[in-house]
């Protein structure tokens, strides 16, 4: 059972990768599938690692990110 969740939407995020370099545990990659949009968003690759810190959410400037903890 993963300690946090990450939720991200697809359709408002532009792939900049700012997440992908602040996540300390690396779970965040950007997609190979593209979205309406025509941006590759971000995915999580192993959720059970995730930490829960929060840090994607933070540097997100299209706040397509939210982290939920137990």
């Amino acid at each position: 059972m993963p300690r946090a969740r990450v939720v991200i939407n697809r359709e408002f995020c532009k792939g900049c990768a700012l997440c992908t370099y602040a996540c300390p545990r690396g779970v965040l990659v950007i997609s190979r599938d593209f979205n309406s949009r025509g941006y590759y968003p971000v995915m999580v690759t192993d959720e059970e690692q995730c930490a829960g810190c929060g840090f994607c959410a933070q540097v997100c400037p299209d706040v397509a990110i939210a982290v939920y903890r137990e």
